[in-house]
């Protein structure tokens, strides 16, 4: 039984495909941390551009203790990927959430990962 339907969520920045890695080790060999993108948007609107949780929830469309929530979850998994050498790949908008402003996703842009980091190189 499927749980709850997540809320929209408004997303304020399209990360593209990318991904974090140690430097000097092979993508496919390491452990994948994802972060989704409302993970990543909470982490700007609170980390970057310093906003209090209360306008940061209303800029995305959510309670103020749904974004505490993601916020913990997302600092978690930055935390544990920097500490532990993992891969950290940031997931485009799923469906339920509304991609920024003039960005439009079409029905095959689920969430996925992104082998060997497109675009990165592996530097040994």
């Amino acid at each position: 039984m499927p749980g709850r339907r997540r809320r929209v969520r408004r997303i304020g920045l399209d990360p593209g495909r990318i991904c974090f890695k140690p430097c000097g080790r092979h993508g496919h060999t390491l452990e994948t941390v994802m972060l989704r993108a409302d993970e990543m948007e909470a982490l700007r609107l609170c980390d970057l551009e310093g906003l209090y949780q209360e306008e940061s929830a209303r800029r995305m469309g959510i309670s103020r203790t749904t974004l505490s929530r993601t916020i913990a979850r997302a600092r978690a998994k930055v935390t544990g990927a920097l500490l532990t050498g993992q891969r950290l790949v940031i997931q485009i908008p799923e469906h339920g959430e509304e991609p920024p402003q003039g960005i439009q996703h079409s029905d095959n842009d689920h969430p996925r990962s992104v082998p060997g980091c497109a675009g990165q190189r592996d530097e040994t």
